[in-house]
This record gives structure tokens, sequence and C-alpha cells, in this order.
């Protein structure tokens, strides 16, 4: 039995759905108020509880061999639909469910983070995820983490600011920096593959095939759509400032805010190779922005 949370997102759907493909039987961990009824569909087990309510957390890992953990607060914490902050669920809840799956007896533990940055930036979920990782690092199960670089389907979007329906991005810093944004898609694909092989590294670094700045991003947006970005930028000075005093007001932007600094200054020195190697052939930037061009010109 594989234990998904975090399912009912869309990177974690992505997962139960190739699990489910591959005949594997997976059981989800979903919040007593979310719609569960898409992971039903697909012939998935739901268990009701939350990474907030440790009680709820053993009998979900009962008779579990693997775990694959998605869940974050962040985007329930933008939508303002979650009093919990990201500290409360992605760090005391995520490691309250490391110590139930420990005490299940959970053989492996696959764990979705990013990359880190430097310590002077240490945003709310950078903070969170660093700590499980040390957690996991102590523990007897097997650990799988799996650092991504951003995901084109969520640094691409409106959410994002990178609008290209309205033909309007922001930039935090100088955006000269290149970064390998990968594909939701691919991510799943991956973390389904390293929760079922053998012998699976303690840790994979991994982002897409096309190594882009966020400049280079902007100006190919703008071809593809046949019209130029319009382009607001946030100064490095301005951001760092900006982080520093959001992290007790808004854990969400402030993490934000800190991960696109991360991703203006940090050097990416990983690639798509962990990908490859599964068989998966990663979705370049390139062709994700001519797939939103070509909808938005169908519309």
């Amino acid at each position: 039995m594989i234990l998904l949370v975090g399912a009912t997102g869309d990177l974690g759907g992505r997962v139960a759905r190739l699990l489910r493909e591959s005949g594997q039987d997976v059981r989800c961990l979903v919040r007593p108020t979310t719609d569960d009824s898409p992971l039903r569909a697909i012939g998935a087990q739901i268990v009701r509880g939350d990474l907030t309510e440790p009680a709820t957390l053993a009998p979900a890992c009962e008779g579990v061999e693997t775990v694959i953990a998605t869940a974050t607060a962040i985007t329930r914490r933008f939508a303002g639909t979650s009093s919990a902050t990201i500290r409360d669920v992605d760090e005391v809840g995520m490691g309250h469910f490391v110590d139930a799956a420990e005490a299940a007896g959970v053989q492996r533990f696959v764990y979705l983070s990013f990359p880190i940055g430097g310590a002077r930036r240490r945003t709310p979920l950078e903070q969170a995820k660093l700590a499980i990782e040390r957690r996991l690092a102590d523990s007897p199960m097997r650990a799988v983490v799996v650092r991504s670089d951003g995901l084109q389907e969520v640094q691409l979007s409106r959410a994002a600011r990178f609008d290209l329906a309205a033909g309007k991005a922001t930039v935090i810093g100088k955006g000269d920096n290149r970064r390998r944004l990968v594909s939701s898609g691919d991510i799943a694909a991956l973390l389904a593959a390293v929760a079922l092989e053998p012998a699976p590294p303690a840790q994979i670094d991994v982002g897409g095939p096309e190594p882009l700045t966020t400049n280079e991003i902007i100006g190919l947006a703008g071809e593809l759509s046949h019209r130029p970005m319009k382009v607001q930028r946030m100064p490095r000075p301005v951001a760092r400032l900006a982080t520093l005093m959001l992290k007790r007001r808004n854990d969400a932007m402030a993490s934000a805010l800190g991960a696109g600094l991360s991703s203006d200054i940090e050097e990416a020195t990983w690639d798509d190779k962990p990908l490859r190697q599964r068989g998966i052939n990663p979705r370049s930037v390139t062709d994700f922005l001519k797939e939103q061009s070509q909808a938005l010109a169908g519309h």
C-alpha cells in the first residue's frame, strides 16, 4: 500500500493517477472538508485526516509500506482558506506525520522538497522543508528527498505574476540567472518511479531540460504570443526587505518572494538527468509556453 499526502493538489493528483494506472494500491490522506471524488473515481482508498491533527495520522499509516508526501499549506494560505500557517502544516504537522509513519513501520518515505537557498534568506517554507529533510535523515525509514526546481505550471502562472493572457510579468532581481523550470507531470512521474524502484538515492536534485533566465522566458513568451510582455521589476534589496517584513504577517508571500530571490541568485547545479534515467522525456519551458499560447489563440 502506498499512502499519498497531498493528493488533492494538482501534483499529488497526478501521482495518484500514475500509480493507479500502474496497478498500485493507493491510499490518500484527505482533509475532512476536501472533495475526494476525483480520487475515489480512480479507485484510491480515502482516509480522512489532517496534518495539524496528530491523532488522525496513525490510522492513515496502518499497513502502509511507502509514503509520498507533496502536501503544503502555501496554496491555501495564498487563497486565504486556511488559518493554519506554513509552520503549522509543513513543519510541525509534517513532522508529526513522519513520526506516525515511523511508528507504523513504513519502509520508504518519498518527500518533495526544493533547492534551499542561503541561511540569510531563510523563508517559512524553506525552514519547514529543511526541518523535515533533517528529520528524515535521522529516520530508520528509507528516505528519498526530491529537490525539484520550480514547476512550470506554478511559476509561469497568473498567481506567480506571470500573466501570458494579459501580457504582463513581474521579475524579482535582475532576471539573468538560469534555472530549469520543470513540468508538474514530469515530477509526478519521478515521484511515482522512486516510490517503486528497488534502491532509489537518498536525495535527487532535478530540473527541466532547458536552462533559461527569467528574461529569456519573458522574451520567448512575447515571441510565441506575438506581442511583447510588459515587465515590472522588483530589485533584490526590495525583495529581501519584503521577505523579512512579511515572515510573520504573510508567510506565503514571504516564501514566494524568497523563492523568487533565490532563483535570481542561486545557480542551478542540477539538470534533467534523473528524469531521463527513468525513461521520462521532460517537457521544456518552450513547449509549455507554446501550449499556453496556442490555447489562448484558440479562445
